[in-house]
């Protein structure tokens, strides 16, 4: 096959060589096919004509026009489905080899004759116009801390202009980790865009049926900082094309540097955090032209933040739990009645009562979870112990899986009634004593196979003496003097 290179060196040759075979020769083609070219004056590719004639026999022909008024009727059919169902209605007809004959023709028609389909329109953007943001989730990454793995997400930040990038750790899509994540990124940033634009997020959006935009918290922080809201349409997730783009690429960044690393086991939550830092301000470091042009022009930040805990009025229930956005947290008993004030921050919840700070703890992640202390009640559970069998939240009542294998052991030799007694003294004694105390005791119980009994725990823990614990194995030193031994029959030959 004659190439485009070959006719154009043709071309030049003629000019210089006068000889159309000469200059044939010179080109490698022969001198009826350098003729034909010097008449057409087209290069190969010019000159070559559009395929549009089959080469065989459509095999689909006869009832394309069946298949054609399927599409037509339902143009989300795929070409499998449509073929599976020609295979039923005309046995032997079509073999399994000519599905990606009828997948082209499919294809094709979707081009010619299909409905249109959705447009995008590229936009320019403008120094300190726009930031995004949203969260995504990181755990096919794989990060432990200290071996143990560390479920969390990222809320992610972005200025379209620039691609400025900033990162912070969370673990749902509340409010409160959006107003930190934000907040955190325009301190970081120094200043302020215009407009601010998130997807449809329960916690800043409001349903379509209501006439206000956003949500009031959420419509009090654009204010604060003077950002105009913005909201991408729903099941419109190019519309906020950077921010998605920006997840994928910093997710990739970021296993990359992991793998550079070597490890993904981090001694803290804080190394986790400055390696995170790090990544993101080496990522930036590129981007600093541009966002020169932003921070020209990005507004000032004001004053202070705003405080991004909720404040929330709940009245304790006859259980002594509170319920806080659909999770279910115990407090002490004696607050059972009292309305009290519950501080939900992004990661902790704080429970007030006569402007004192009652409890403190560690908030739930997702719905339909809860947190029961057994300190909270035990001292009712002592007083009704048939009640625990059944006790909706029992399972939260073991500390450790030791209590758990205790409360087993004890319903193994006993009936429920004395089991639930002496398992309940067991766990009353680790709120009066030593939760520690009381699970080394039954470590040591349960690896000596002894009965396990309120008595026999409380004489432990309450003697005072160091329990080892299971875990803890004793290897004794090795007399490398009897490799000697294995040498001597060796020897004696």
């Amino acid at each position: 096959m004659v190439t485009d290179q070959q006719v154009r060196r043709l071309w030049k040759l003629m000019e210089r060589e006068g000889s159309l075979a000469s200059a044939a020769a010179a080109a490698g083609m022969d001198e009826k096919t350098a003729r034909k070219y010097r008449r057409l004056g087209k290069l190969p590719s010019e000159a070559k004509a559009m395929h549009s004639w089959r080469t065989r026999k459509d095999p689909f022909a006869g009832v394309w026009e069946e298949v054609r008024a399927m599409l037509k009727d339902s143009p989300g059919l795929e070409a499998k489905t449509i073929f599976e169902d020609l295979q039923r209605r005309y046995p032997g007809r079509f073999a399994d080899g000519q599905l990606r004959t009828l997948q082209r023709r499919v294809k094709a028609w979707r081009a010619l004759e299909g409905p249109p389909k959705e447009v995008f329109f590229a936009q320019k953007h403008r120094p300190a116009e726009l930031c995004q943001s949203d969260f995504t989730r990181v755990g096919r990454l794989e990060v432990t801390i200290q071996g143990q793995p560390f479920e969390h997400m990222l809320y992610h930040f972005v200025l379209t202009y620039s691609n400025w990038e900033w990162a912070t750790i969370c673990f749902s899509e509340s409010f409160e980790s959006l107003s930190e994540g934000l907040q955190g990124a325009l301190r970081k940033l120094g200043g302020v865009p215009k407009a601010h634009q998130t997807d449809r997020l329960t916690t800043a959006v409001q349903k379509a049926d209501h006439p206000d935009q956003f949500t009031q918290r959420y419509g009090a922080l654009l204010a604060h900082y003077g950002l105009q809201g913005r909201k991408s349409q729903a099941g419109h997730p190019n519309e906020l094309g950077d921010a998605e783009q920006r997840h994928r690429r910093f997710k990739n960044a970021l296993d990359q540097a992991l793998m550079l690393r070597g490890s993904r086991d981090f001694s803290s939550r804080s190394d986790y955090e400055r390696f995170l830092g790090g990544l993101l301000d080496r990522l930036n470091s590129g981007r600093r032209e541009r966002l020169g042009e932003e921070l020209k022009v990005l507004g000032r930040l004001p004053a202070c933040g705003l405080d991004a805990c909720r404040d929330l009025k709940v009245r304790v229930r006859p259980s002594s739990t509170i319920r806080v956005h659909r999770n279910v947290y115990s407090v002490d008993s004696r607050l059972i009645g009292e309305m009290v004030s519950v501080r939900l921050g992004a990661e902790r919840l704080e429970v007030w009562h006569g402007q004192r700070c009652v409890e403190s703890m560690a908030r739930l992640r997702g719905e339909g979870k809860r947190r029961i202390q057994y300190r909270h009640i035990i001292d009712w559970l002592v007083r009704k112990p048939g009640a625990f069998e059944d006790y909706v939240h029992r399972d939260e009542l073991f500390p450790t899986s030791r209590f758990r294998a205790a409360y087993d052991a004890l319903k193994a030799r006993h009936a429920p009634s004395v089991a639930s007694k002496q398992y309940l003294k067991i766990l009353h004694l680790a709120a009066r004593e030593s939760e520690e105390g009381v699970d080394q005791a039954l470590a040591s119980l349960l690896e000596a196979e002894e009965e396990i009994g309120f008595d026999a725990v409380e004489s432990r823990v309450l003697s005072g003496q160091e329990l080892r614990p299971a875990c803890e194995v004793a290897v004794e030193p090795v007399d490398l003097g009897r490799y000697d031994d294995l040498l001597e029959p060796e020897e004696a030959l």
